[in-house]
């Protein structure tokens, strides 16, 4: 299944895992120090469920969970 909200257009985006070492200068240290940084994927919270469409037919869709929240969707 595509993480892809057939509604909004939301889909997974990409970012990073970014790993410190150290103590913060806050609690007595010298500070925090990257040591390592590596991708990752965000993926949205889609859910596949039964919708009602305008013209009265019912459909299974790929709808994002704000989506459905928003009310820009009815469940069926």
């Amino acid at each position: 299944m595509a993480k892809i909200c057939e509604i909004t257009g939301k889909r997974p985006t990409t970012g990073s895992i970014i790993h410190r070492k150290g103590q913060s200068k806050k609690s007595g240290g010298i500070g925090m120090h990257v040591t390592k940084v590596t991708k990752r994927t965000f993926s949205p919270n889609v859910q596949r469920i039964r919708v009602k469409l305008p013209s009265g037919q019912v459909k299974r869709m790929n709808v994002s969970v704000k989506a459905i929240k928003a009310g820009l969707v009815t469940k069926a």
